[in-house]
C-alpha cells in the first residue's frame, strides 16, 4: 500500500458527499419503510426525515472536517509533526467510506467503528510509519472524544423526527 496523504481536497470532498449522500437517502428509506410498516407515518415526519437525510448528506464534508482535526491532535502528540489538516483530512475522507453501511441498524455502530479506529489506525500506521503500538495509542485516543460526541449527538436527537 502507498497512499499519500498530501493532494489536493476536492477528491476526497466530493467522496465524502456522495457517501453522505447515499447514506442519509438509505437512513431515510428505512425510517419511512418502518414507519409505514410499524405505524402510522405523517407527511411531517415524511418531511423532518427526508431534511434530516439532507443535512446529513450537506454536513459531512464538515464531520469528517472535525474528525481530522481531533486526529490531528493525536497524530501530532504521538507520531510527531509529521503532517498537516489537508493530509488527515484526506485519510479520514477515505476511512468515511466505511459509513455507506451507516444506514443499516445494528451494522451501522460497527461500520462507525471500523472507520475510526480500524482504516484510521491503518492509515497512521501505513503513511506516517508509526509502530503498531504509536498507531494503535494514535486512534483510541483520537476515537475518544469523536465516540463521546456521537453517542452524545444521538441521545440528544433521539427521536427528533417524532415531535
Amino acid at each position: 500500500m502507498n497512499f499519500s496523504a498530501e493532494g489536493p481536497l476536492k477528491e476526497p470532498a466530493v467522496f465524502v458527499l456522495l457517501v453522505g449522500a447515499i447514506t442519509g437517502l438509505l437512513t431515510a428509506a428505512v425510517a419511512i419503510l418502518s414507519g409505514l410498516l410499524f405505524g402510522e407515518v405523517s407527511a411531517d415526519e415524511v418531511g423532518l426525515t427526508v431534511l434530516e437525510a439532507v443535512l446529513v448528506a450537506l454536513l459531512s464534508p464538515l464531520a469528517v472536517g472535525v474528525v481530522a482535526g481531533v486526529y490531528l491532535l493525536s497524530i501530532r502528540t504521538f507520531v510527531g509533526k509529521v503532517s498537516g489538516f489537508r493530509g488527515v483530512y484526506r485519510i479520514a475522507a477515505y476511512a468515511f467510506g466505511a459509513l455507506i453501511l451507516a444506514w443499516i441498524p445494528v451494522i451501522g455502530a460497527f461500520a462507525v467503528t471500523y472507520a475510526l479506529m480500524v482504516l484510521m489506525g491503518i492509515a497512521v500506521r501505513i503513511v506516517y510509519r508509526a509502530s503498531f503500538l504509536v498507531a494503535l495509542v494514535t486512534v483510541l485516543v483520537g476515537f475518544m472524544p469523536i465516540g463521546v460526541a456521537l453517542i452524545w449527538l444521538r441521545v440528544t436527537t433521539a427521536g427528533l423526527a417524532s415531535w
